[in-house]
């Protein structure tokens, strides 16, 4: 609207030359039709707005926020309104205890008192987007700095009135997800009120008291520990089973060799060896026991 500006000025100008100075009549055209010009130039331009993808724009008339929102594209307007425009594409905003992570510099993790009285720390990542047809509300009630009018706030405060019902143990293992779950709900009932959508919540980290953390350390170990020994266990009583089943059948087998040898089974057995060594056409010396005496072959 400068060049508007611009250009009717210049067409006055022409105005009051031809007042003040009738002479130089031939100047006049040539400073009216060039004023006319640019202010018919600049209110064309002035008419028709670009909206970028994923965005949308807000109107403003005089100040006063107009319902209509523009989409992405080319828009005829009213020259005199003026354009916001406001993003629609997912965004996320982060509370870390880790400097570099987070929306804001230093530790900007979220600490919450649990049910035993134990403060947990909580990193928190939120994905949301702005409802499209509620853009000119938010820019008329909240202004453009919704993440932290909005959506910090609101975050923050519904973590902490949900910890208070879990144990921090609880919060850490067992009832993660349910708590995750309770706040998805309550923030994506307050953001939706407010022209948001809350499309997703991620609990990042949750940081424990050093006692607790020890404890639980402590609990594994003692858990690990114990299922090692069970391991030792069953396998002495394994080895023990073994050696007795070999003990059983060592037993068996000596009960069953005294029961069925006898003496002239035994001798019968020394007879049959000792005619193969005396059949064998090797150099042999023989030893035989005849009552109390002994017998001596030598065969070469």
């Amino acid at each position: 609207m400068i060049f508007f500006a611009i250009g009717i000025l210049l067409f006055a100008i022409a105005k009051q030359i031809a007042k003040l100075f009738p002479n130089v009549s031939f100047i006049l055209p040539l400073l009216r039709y060039t004023g006319l010009a640019i202010a018919i130039i600049s209110l064309s331009n002035a008419s028709v707005k670009q909206i970028e993808a994923g965005q949308v724009g807000v109107q403003t008339l005089f100040g006063k926020v107009q319902p209509t929102v523009l989409e992405s594209g080319l828009n005829t307007i009213n020259p005199f309104v003026e354009v916001n425009s406001m993003d629609i594409k997912t965004q996320n905003y982060t509370m870390s205890a880790i400097s570099t992570e987070g929306e804001k510099s230093g530790d900007d993790a979220i600490r919450a008192l649990s049910a035993d009285g134990l403060e947990v720390i909580l990193d928190l990542t939120i994905l949301y987007s702005v409802i499209p047809a509620e853009a000119s509300r938010i820019y008329r009630e909240i202004g453009l700095d919704y993440r932290n009018t909005v959506v910090r706030p609101i975050a923050r405060t519904k973590i902490r009135d949900n910890a208070v019902y879990y144990d921090a143990v609880a919060l850490y293992s067992t009832k993660r997800d349910e708590f995750q779950a309770k706040i998805f709900d309550g923030i994506q009932k307050d953001f939706k009120e407010r022209g948001l959508v809350l499309e997703q919540l991620l609990v990042r980290n949750i940081t424990l008291p050093a006692s607790v953390k020890a404890a639980i350390e402590s609990k594994i170990n003692a858990e690990q520990d114990a299922q090692k020994m069970q391991f030792v266990l069953q396998k002495e009583k394994q080895e023990a089973d073994r050696k007795r089943v070999e003990a059983q059948g060592i037993a068996d087998y000596q009960r069953i060799i005294n029961s069925e040898l006898s003496d002239k089974l035994l001798q019968y057995e020394t007879i049959k060896a000792q005619k193969e060594i005396a059949l064998s056409p090797n150099a042999k010396i023989i030893i035989m026991g005849k009552g109390n005496g002994q017998i001596l072959i030598n065969d070469k």
